[in-house]
Order: C-alpha cells, then sequence, then structure tokens
C-alpha cells in the first residue's frame, strides 16, 4: 500500500511532548494550509481545521499531537539530569536510550543507570521504576546548566523507517493519526460533507485528554470521532483473546476502553459503512487506557455521538512502535466514508 511515508517521517520525528507540542503544532499548520475553510487555535494549543457542510450540524474529529515524554526536574551537580514523565512509560524499555533535551538547544543524552555489574542479586531481580534511571549527556555540569534548566522538555531520539508492509519508529501513538486527519483533510478538499466538520488536532492528551476535553466543550459536537492508536498484541505468548487488534486485519472500530463506551448507533454506523466501502476492519475492546473520544464524547452539552478510528499498532508506549500501512490506508478510507456518509443513517434511538 502506498502511503505518503515522506510526511509521515516528518510527522513522527518532529519532537512535541505533552505540554510543549509547538514544533509538531508548526508542521501541522504547515500541513493544513488551502485544505479547509478556515483553521484556528485556542488558548491550549489546540488546532481547529474547520471544513464547512450542507448542514450546521457539528462533526467533530480529534488526533493528539503529543507524544509521551518527560521533564526535567533536577540537575546534580556533576551534571546528571533527574527528569518526571510526561505520559506512561514501560520503565523497562528505557535503559540506555538516547533522548533529546530541548534546552537553550537539543542536547542528546542517553538513558543510564547502575550497571549491572554492580548490581546485588535483590537489584538485578527487582521491576525497574523510572526513578532508577538518570540521564548522562557526556557534557560538564556547567555546559550542562548553560544550556539545560529545569522545566526543558525530553524527548525520544529514535529514526522513522519502513519493514516489509510496516512502517516502525518512535510516537505513532499518536502521530499516525495526526497523518490520517491530514491525508483526509486532503481527499475532502472541494467535495461536498453533509455537516460542519471539526478537524481538531489536539494537546496533553497523553496527560489526561485535556486538549479534548477543551476543544469539545468549544465546539459542542453532535457527533464525534476519536482517532488515535490502539494495542495489537498479535505477538507470540499472547492468547487469541488477550490481542485485542491484529497488524494487517484492518482498521479497528472501537466499542469500548477504559473511558468510553462508543455509542452502539455510532458502531453499528461505522462497521455498516466499511463493509459498504469495502473497507477491511476489526473490532476492537480495550480494557486499559483511553483517548480523546471520552472527552468528545461527554464534554459537550448533552453528549455528542460518539465512536473512534483506532489504528492497530504493536510495541505501544515503547522506545518503538509499529504500523501496517494497509491498516493506515483503511483508517484514512473509513474516516473519509464516515464524514461523508453521516447524514445517510438513523440516528434515532431503537
Amino acid at each position: 500500500m502506498s502511503i505518503n511515508t515522506e510526511l509521515l517521517n516528518k510527522i513522527c520525528t518532529t519532537p512535541g511532548t505533552s505540554g510543549f507540542e509547538q514544533r509538531i503544532r508548526a508542521v501541522v499548520l504547515e500541513e493544513l494550509q488551502g485544505l479547509t475553510d478556515e483553521v484556528e487555535m485556542d488558548n491550549m494549543g489546540n488546532i481547529y481545521a474547520i471544513k464547512k457542510g450542507k448542514s450546521d450540524k457539528r462533526v467533530m474529529v480529534g488526533a493528539h499531537m503529543d507524544e509521551i515524554g518527560f521533564i526535567v526536574t533536577h540537575i546534580d551537580d556533576k551534571g546528571f539530569i533527574r527528569f518526571h514523565t510526561l505520559g506512561g512509560f514501560d520503565p523497562k524499555t528505557l535503559t540506555a536510550q538516547r533522548v533529546i533535551i530541548h534546552g537553550k538547544k537539543d542536547v542528546i543524552g542517553v538513558m543510564a543507570s547502575k550497571p549491572i555489574h554492580v548490581m546485588t542479586p535483590d537489584e538485578r531481580n527487582k521491576i525497574a521504576k523510572t526513578s532508577d534511571y538518570f540521564i548522562d549527556t557526556g557534557l560538564s555540569a556547567e555546559e550542562v546548566k548553560e544550556l539545560v534548566e529545569i522545566g526543558n522538555p525530553i524527548t525520544r531520539e529514535r529514526e522513522f523507517i519502513e519493514m516489509g508492509n510496516c512502517v516502525n519508529g518512535k510516537s505513532l501513538d499518536n502521530r499516525l493519526a495526526v497523518f490520517i486527519l491530514i491525508e483526509t483533510l486532503k481527499k475532502l478538499k472541494g467535495k461536498e460533507i453533509p455537516f460542519d466538520l471539526y478537524g481538531v488536532f489536539t494537546v496533553q492528551e497523553e496527560v489526561g485528554i485535556r486538549g479534548a476535553n477543551v476543544s469539545s466543550m468549544r465546539i459542542n459536537p453532535d457527533f464525534g470521532f476519536g482517532l488515535d492508536t490502539t494495542i495489537a498484541f498479535d505477538l507470540p505468548g499472547a492468547a487469541e483473546h488477550e490481542m485485542i487488534t491484529k497488524l494487517g486485519e484492518g482498521t479497528a472500530i472501537k466499542i469500548m476502553d477504559a473511558a468510553t463506551i462508543c455509542d452502539y448507533r455510532m458502531v453499528d454506523f461505522m462497521k455498516k459503512t466499511a463493509d459498504k466501502h469495502n473497507i477491511k476492519w476489526q473490532p476492537e475492546i480495550l480494557t486499559a487506557g483511553g483517548t480523546d473520544t471520552a472527552g468528545i464524547q461527554r464534554m459537550t452539552e448533552g453528549g455528542s455521538i460518539a465512536g473512534a478510528v483506532s489504528i492497530p499498532t504493536r510495541h505501544l508506549h515503547q522506545v518503538i512502535e509499529m504500523a501496517n500501512k494497509d491498516d493506515i490506508q483503511g483508517s484514512i478510507d473509513l474516516l473519509t466514508a464516515c464524514i461523508t456518509d453521516l447524514d445517510t443513517y438513523n440516528w434515532d434511538f431503537k
């Protein structure tokens, strides 16, 4: 499947952790030029790409721009840096990984910890914690303190590569959704849609769905779609019922996660729309974790009829993540079809 991997690479490798989305926001704003009727931004930094429809009913699509990362909390007298997480990490995946501290200029560092050779047997067997790690920049304390200060954000340093029919790199959660929303807006350019569309590139999802809450209250949508990655645990040792989704088996239609039970009417509409347009799909029930879908559904007067397009992704919230190109394209196709066909469904309770 041919997707624009050059753009996806740019989106995934551009830094922007929660609360510090400046650089990825600039990339998104550049890509949105000429795609919609209006582009707005709120005080938190959420971006609203607005395309007018035939009716004034409102449809919100939320794709968060922020990636998981860290923030500097302390610099010791040797120049080693302590940090706090911004979003959830599996600590054992951090050992000896390179990061970038975004201070007065970008500084490369490495996640360091006590060498295994000098650990006690108990230390070797204990579960790693993020507090076990510090960042080594290779610079003197004076050099570090000249460039870095408490409060600077930190992101992972990883390249984007293609592996078979998959893409692999950091921050596919949720830069895949940013890419998919941009590509969907490209497909909709010049086309008539039934309702006003608000494509929202949200902030601070990884620390509590904060941007989606604010933007949903601003838009007050009638219909809503979350757009995010989901777990693909189709790996050795996983039982069939544990996999959530599988790579290459199509885009995923969310039924529920830990923060949202999707409207059964929206789930039915999305399934029928996928079938109508011959789009391969799989169901998703995620019993832990949530997405912007929760804010889109709840943080509006009377609630919205909400569902979600989820992109199956292996190795979520680790140093690298992996997704299938066909599933990515299927997500673009499904979101586009849902937006254009929304007025063809009977939305009455039944």
